[in-house]
């Protein structure tokens, strides 16, 4: 058994002890190759430092020569800078300059196309307003043409204001359609057409560009003999048309009566019924107006000769005619035989009877005069409310809403006191005629009265 166990140990022995020496033989060659690979990797990395090595300070090099070159850039860039800056400050400026001188020219330009379409010579030289169009677009910027087609569009016009011009053209005419006229324009004032009917004046329309007749002809004969070259002399409306709107625009007398409101009847009836007392009492008093002195000689006459008989004739035979002074002296005839104071007293009574019929009307006259201003004054204050009670609701921005309430208190106060200042003045009349009446029957009273004294005596 134990030699058994010692030559399977022997023979494991050599086993291992050859299994060794070929690991030694792989080690030795595994290390002489690894020594190689070792030496070449070497090798190899000195030449790979030497190129890097000549890389970098090729590189360095380059950073060199670029961190110059960027110091170069650098201070080209500042330069560069202020040089934009500087340009930015003085292209501001210029700018600011060219905007200041476009805005001038279109603000110039849009003042003339103004002036251009209010002028009646644009309808027959429309081509004027396309010469200075392209100057009112929004960021055109104008060059010297257009300022000098600009300018000559000013010359033009003023050149053409001092000229009277003739030519042929469609007008509006006063049936609202378009016809062929002859049209003069006396420089930009007044234009004046004639066609084969009719002569007259013209209106400018600025918005629609047409020229349209008045709707009234003037009167005479005047523009047709200009334009016939007869005459030297021509109306001129210096207005530019307004003055002879305002009197082709005429209001009717019932259109001023509307304007005045309701307050306006109340006064026109003032109005007629002392126009129906004024003509009443001029009738009345100039019927009982005769030539009562020579009634009074006569009847002086025969008093003296003690012929009361006659004079009560005479007396009667004139009582038809409605005089007071007869109605006067019939009764101081009747009375003749009283005392002094009665027949005084019996004169004074018939002249007071008849003072009544004499003055008829004159304290209602009186009354209307007084009255109607007072109507035109009320009216005023009506028109004023209504007025103001506009003024609330929508303001002042539009006239037209005003002036109603305007109309209504301007119209009550003229019709009122063109109704009052007559009434006033035929009631001093009319009573100044009654007090000659008073007066004439007084007087003859008073003569009648001394004349049957005297004869009593």
């Amino acid at each position: 058994m134990k030699k058994l166990l010692l030559i399977i140990l022997l023979v494991t022995t050599t086993a291992n002890a050859q299994d060794i020496r070929s690991a030694r033989i792989k080690a030795q060659s595994d290390r002489e190759s690894a020594v190689a690979t070792q030496q070449q990797a070497e090798q190899e990395i000195i030449s790979s430092r030497e190129a890097l090595t000549a890389e970098v300070e090729k590189l360095e090099s380059q950073c060199s020569s670029l961190e110059a070159e960027i110091k170069q850039l650098e201070s080209s860039y500042k330069s560069l800078s202020s040089q934009v800056e500087d340009l930015s400050d003085k292209w501001s400026r210029q700018e600011m300059e060219f905007k200041e001188i476009s805005g001038n020219v279109r603000l110039a330009a849009r003042d003339l196309e103004t002036m251009m379409h209010q002028s009646p010579l644009t309808v027959g030289f429309p081509e004027r307003l396309s010469a200075i169009s392209p100057l009112l677009e929004k960021g055109y910027f104008p060059d010297i043409d257009d300022i000098n087609a600009m300018v000559s569009v000013y010359l033009d016009e003023i050149e053409r204001t001092g000229h009277v011009a003739l030519r042929t053209g469609l007008i509006v005419g006063r049936d609202g359609k378009e016809t062929e006229a002859e049209i003069m324009n006396l420089g930009p004032f007044t234009s004046i057409y004639r066609t084969d009917k009719e002569t007259g004046f013209l209106k400018h329309s600025p918005k629609s560009q047409e020229l349209t007749a008045l709707s009234e002809l003037p009167s005479g004969k005047t523009l047709q003999k200009y334009l016939d070259g007869k005459s030297e002399s021509v109306t001129i409306d210096l207005s530019g048309g307004s003055a002879l709107r305002q009197v082709t625009q005429k209001t009717s007398f019932l259109d001023s009566l509307r304007d005045g409101g309701p307050i306006v009847w109340p006064i026109l009836i003032i109005a007629l019924l002392a126009l129906g007392i004024v003509v009443e009492r001029l009738v009345f008093l100039q019927k009982v107006h005769g030539d009562t002195d020579r009634l009074m000689s006569e009847v002086n006459q025969l008093a003296g000769e003690n012929n009361w008989t006659a004079c009560d004739t005479i007396v009667e035979k004139n009582s038809n005619k409605g005089w007071p002074v007869v109605h006067v002296l019939r009764a101081g005839l009747a009375a003749r035989n009283e005392n002094r104071e009665t027949l005084e007293s019996v004169l004074q009574e018939s002249i007071l009877r008849e003072l009544p019929r004499l003055e008829r009307g004159l304290s209602a006259l009186a009354v209307f005069g007084a009255v109607a201003p007072l109507l035109g004054l009320l009216g005023t204050v009506t028109g004023m409310i209504d007025t103001f009670r506009v003024i609330t609701l929508y303001g002042t921005g539009d006239p037209k809403l005003m002036s109603g309430g305007i109309s209504e208190a301007l119209v009550t106060t003229e019709v009122g006191l063109a109704v009052a200042i007559p009434v006033m003045l035929l009631h001093t009349l009319l009573s100044r005629r009654v007090d000659h009446q008073v007066g004439d029957m007084e007087e003859k009273a008073v003569a009648l009265s001394n004349a049957i004294l005297k004869r009593r005596d």
